[in-house]
């Protein structure tokens, strides 16, 4: 599933092509791709058509481009894609949601869902104040959602005391979205293997330096995969291009099963976790006694 990097990645790409424009038409080829809408898709074509949208956002997972007291919301799912297209450039065979729009700069331009297992979606929600910031609007749905450890507004202190008062394990909180948000797989795997923290080490028994040295290794791994474009593993991640990311060749732990660990040598291995699994290093992280 597409994490904070892929998301902001495609974010990014909408921003100059979608900030300031209007919608002229939404066709809707699969209702499926509308689950996360409270309403039939008439009502979706009819409130999203002769909208102008606002620069896009984003929390963690979630991505969205403000209508006014209303927003887009895009939730890439495990293969969603939004592409930028030429009004009449052919359609992928699993397109999913058409906007046609216009923008101020560059004219007619074509808005494309492509989600080849339909797990993504598309929905409008209404703006609602966020908790920790009433002047910040964002969508409901979302409401809910952590801030992420690239948002401006991300308060450390506030999560390491958190952290400390969860009875679970570290990568278990790592992928809770109510307690920091972006973060799946892929990246808490990749910041548990340079913070030198086994996945099932207990939230209560991490040290403050070493909870703080994770926080930042989080930040690292996210920052580096955000300049190289993401993780693509195959054709389903890319930008709004239709151009994959390449993060996926520094990857020291994710993926890297039986490869030898880039510190010390030994194989990476691993384990299942959460109907997933979790990759890392036996000899360099291990679980340690409370200090």
């Amino acid at each position: 599933m597409p994490e904070l990097p892929e998301v902001e990645v495609v974010r990014a790409g909408l921003e100059p092509a979608a900030a300031g424009a209007t919608v002229n038409r939404v066709e809707v080829l699969e209702t499926r791709s509308l689950r996360r809408h409270q309403g039939p898709s008439e009502d979706f074509i009819a409130r999203l058509t002769g909208a102008t949208f606002a620069t896009p956002e984003r929390r963690g997972k979630f991505l969205w481009l403000p209508t006014g007291d209303d927003a887009l919301i895009i939730h890439l799912g495990m293969s969603g894609q939004v592409l930028l297209r030429d009004r009449d450039a052919p359609r992928d065979r699993l397109t999913r949601i058409v906007l046609d729009v216009t923008h101020p700069e560059a004219g007619p331009l074509r808005i494309d869902f492509v989600d080849q297992r339909i797990f993504g979606s598309m929905a409008l929600d209404e703006l609602v104040p966020a908790v920790d910031e009433p002047a910040q609007r964002i969508p409901s749905q979302v409401a809910h959602i952590a801030r992420d450890p690239l948002d401006p507004l991300f308060d450390d202190r506030r999560f390491l005391t958190a952290l400390a008062k969860k009875d679970t394990t570290i990568k278990r909180a790592l992928l809770d979205q109510t307690l920091i948000s972006g973060i799946g797989n892929i990246y808490a795997d990749e910041a548990l293997w340079a913070a030198r923290v086994h996945y099932d080490q207990p939230t209560r028994s991490l040290s403050r330096p070493r909870a703080t040295t994770l926080l930042a290794e989080v930040r690292l791994v996210l920052v580096k995969a955000l300049a190289e474009g993401g993780t693509s593993f195959d054709y389903q991640y890319v930008n709004v291009n239709g151009n994959s990311g390449y993060f996926s060749q520094s990857l020291n732990a994710y993926g890297q099963t039986g490869l030898p660990c880039p510190r010390c040598g030994r194989p990476i291995v691993r384990e299942s976790f959460m109907n997933r699994g979790s990759h890392f290093c036996a000899h360099c992280q291990k679980v340690r006694a409370a200090r």
